[in-house]
């Protein structure tokens, strides 16, 4: 590696930032402007360190790009599902980056109808996403949206199935869903604001009617979101309502779609509920009245308030109620207990109830896509981090379980058996029991020596499941050991578990992952020369937290597109997703919370210590976490820290939040992210 090649050195210009009489001094504050040239050319000439650095592993990137790429099958295709008389088909051929959305009529050997190539509607963009489609009841109209900037602001549209002309009619800045009433010329659709990218209103679309949109909900209060969609049943279009910790919905017969839209329950604080409807019921699934894990109610279509809701199945301290899926005859229940997934089946009649069985230690099962009400069969998936995604249809009346589908990992060396999964327990410096899923290949001795990547991300309640990855396998293959932190912050181990890693116990989520760290070391796993570190976004700040505390714990850590200036962007209400994000982080416009986000906010806390190897992505028009935020921290970084490690930073110039949105294209970006944790280990092939 060469050693002349020298860092860029962001600017300094310092602004002052002034809460509660505290002042904050920001050096970086200028890199907020996206379109200033000065900050464009920090973004490339880091961007072009970058390549310098890793110049010498192109080859190895583009060796493990195609290693990866060879793992999955390029001409794939989903499980067809049935839909108001058609099946439901998304395919992939071979040298094509995005999807073919197709249909066929009544039976799978009908002709095939392709809905859309995404595949020419990309050419002509760097970045291309196909949001919602929404089919018409008759079947003859498809409204959907694209994304072309990599922003989330999807502009709507509608195509005609019969001729194959899309309409002129553009509906810009949407979230990208749209719902038909059922006079099939109705469409709501959710906007977003201008600046802060919040889905504040829904609008009424009146198709070939010269009149402009209405507008039948604003959602003023900027806690919340809303957006719309239609009950499995067909009978009602429903408005949502929701903050982090509250929730409100309003109805109305999509029939008539015209009438006015009818409160279900209006809105208290930290009642979270929500519906769906069968036959004359409304289903409710709820928090009310202390259910922390939630519990299921029912009410009549006409008295909808809470007074009225009757309990189906009752709150339970250690099953988190996460789902439910309804059907003619069966009542389909996801929860969680224990950490894993479990799928129960309640027939309407009360002759059945039971749970499909799943003898894996580590596994991940959801209910799929079931959209027909009368259907005898539950379409479900299973993996684990040994066991490829399979799709499984279970028929209610005859208890066979069919296999529909099974992830193929091309390149005939992938055997399931030279792999092994297992489940710990760390003790957290509290005293709690935080669970940690890993993988590996068998017979790697735990003699400390091996290599780690430990990954979490441990916010909003979000519960990262064991998963498997033909990817990943790049990285067993080679050595490591995977691991999942299950901390808090998450659900994995039920609400509280969430609760407890939030506001001002958000501590805990940090101090978690430490102590996973310091456990799978103790324990021989690994050692400090060989331990990694990787979150993304939220899992970024995570990230930004753990270095600051200990970063002599790990060699190299890895933070995609990171939140890291959480004091900066919570006091920005102008900012996407800033005040919906109070109940999660707190308002640090109220003191208590800003002393506690600043005790722990990665960019406030960089001091000059020895920080671990670092690459730090994300991507310039990010709408979740602005771009500004990471390139800050590592201009900060590179100014204070005492060590000589890698400190590498990467914007995707073209890309957002979710990065490149060709199907293979990602990969690109992994293979720099495995590449530089290898490299790290004196893997060089």
């Amino acid at each position: 590696m060469k050693k002349d090649i020298q860092p860029p050195i962001a600017k300094k210009s310092p602004k002052e930032l002034i809460a509660h009489n505290d002042v904050r001094i920001d050096n970086y504050f200028w890199l907020n402007e996206r379109e200033d040239e000065d900050v464009i050319a920090y973004l490339n000439a880091e961007n072009e360190y970058t390549k310098q650095k890793m110049a010498h592993t192109e080859q190895f990137q583009k060796d493990l790009f195609e290693e990866m790429k060879s793992k999955i099958k390029e001409d794939d295709e989903s499980v067809p599902y049935k839909l108001n008389g058609y099946w439901y088909i998304t395919r992939y051929e071979i040298g094509k980056d995005y999807p073919i959305y197709t249909r066929k009529k009544d039976i799978l050997e009908a002709d095939e109808e392709i809905l859309f190539d995404c595949n020419e509607m990309a050419k002509d963009f760097s970045y291309f996403k196909l949001g919602g489609i929404s089919i018409s009841e008759d079947n003859t109209l498809v409204a959907f949206s694209t994304d072309t900037v990599s922003r989330r602001q999807y502009t709507l549209q509608v195509k005609n199935l019969v001729t194959g002309e899309v309409y002129e009619d553009k509906i810009l800045n949407t979230t990208g869903s749209a719902t038909w009433a059922n006079d099939n010329k109705t469409i709501f659709y959710t906007r977003k604001d201008e600046v802060t990218l919040r889905s504040d209103k829904v609008y009424k679309h009146k198709l070939h009617e010269n009149i402009d949109d209405v507008e039948v909900f604003h959602e003023d209060d900027e806690t919340y979101n809303t957006f719309v969609y239609k009950t499995k049943s067909d009978k009602f279009i429903v408005i949502g309502s929701a903050s982090t910790l509250t929730s409100e919905y309003r109805f109305v017969n999509a029939d008539t779609p015209d009438e006015e839209f009818k409160i279900f329950q209006e809105r208290i604080r930290e009642l979270d509920y929500a519906i769906a409807h069968y036959k004359d019921s409304f289903y409710v699934i709820t928090n009310a009245d202390g259910a922390t894990n939630f519990k299921l109610l029912k009410t009549n279509e006409i008295q909808t308030e809470k007074a009225y809701w009757e309990e189906v199945l009752p709150h339970r301290k250690d099953v988190l109620l996460e789902d439910i899926e309804i059907f003619k005859d069966y009542l389909v229940v996801s929860e969680r207990e224990n950490g894993l997934n479990n799928i129960r089946i309640i027939s309407w009649d009360g002759t059945e109830d039971y749970y499909l069985p799943f003898d894996s230690e580590t596994y991940t099962a959801n209910t799929g896509s079931n959209p027909d009400f009368d259907s005898d069969v539950l379409r479900y998936s299973y993996n684990s981090l040994t066991t490829p995604s399979s799709v499984i249809d279970y028929n209610f009346k005859t208890k066979a379980k069919e296999v529909k589908k099974e992830q193929q990992v091309l390149g005939g060396t992938f055997d399931k058996d030279n792999y092994t999964s297992e489940r710990v327990w760390a003790t957290a410096r509290d005293g709690v029991k935080v669970p940690v899923t890993l993988v590996h290949k068998k017979g790697l001795e735990m003699n400390g020596e091996n290599p780690l990547l430990l990954y979490a991300y441990g916010s909003y309640g979000s519960t990262i499941d064991p998963y498997f990855s033909a990817i990943r396998l790049s990285l067993l293959d080679r050595g490591f050991i995977y691991a999942i932190a299950h901390i808090r912050g998450g659900e994995y181990l039920g609400r509280d578990w969430y609760e407890n890693g939030k506001l001002l116990t958000k501590l805990n989520t940090f101090h978690d992952f430490i102590d996973c760290t310091k456990h799978l070391i103790s324990e021989n796993y690994t050692s400090v020369r060989h331990m990694y570190a990787y979150g993304g976004s939220a899992g970024g700040l995570l990230m930004g937290a753990i270095v600051n505390m200990n970063p002599e714990l790990y060699h190299g850590v890895l933070a995609a597109v990171p939140f890291v200036d959480v004091v900066t962007t919570m006091l920005d209400d102008t900012i996407p997703l800033t005040t919906g994000e109070y109940d999660e982080w707190g308002n640090p416009n109220e003191e208590d919370y800003y002393n506690y986000m600043k005790s722990y906010s990665p960019y406030d806390n960089v001091k000059a210590q020895a920080y671990p190897n670092m690459l730090v992505t994300t991507g310039l028009h990010d709408s979740q976490v602005q771009y500004w935020e990471p390139a800050k921290w590592v201009a900060k970084l590179r100014d204070v820290k005492t060590d000589a490690n890698l400190l590498l930073f990467q914007t995707d110039m073209e890309a957002g939040h979710g990065g490149a949105s060709g199907r293979f294209e990602s990969l690109k970006e992994v293979a720099l992210e495995y590449v530089f944790l290898l490299e790290l280990e004196g893997i060089t092939s």
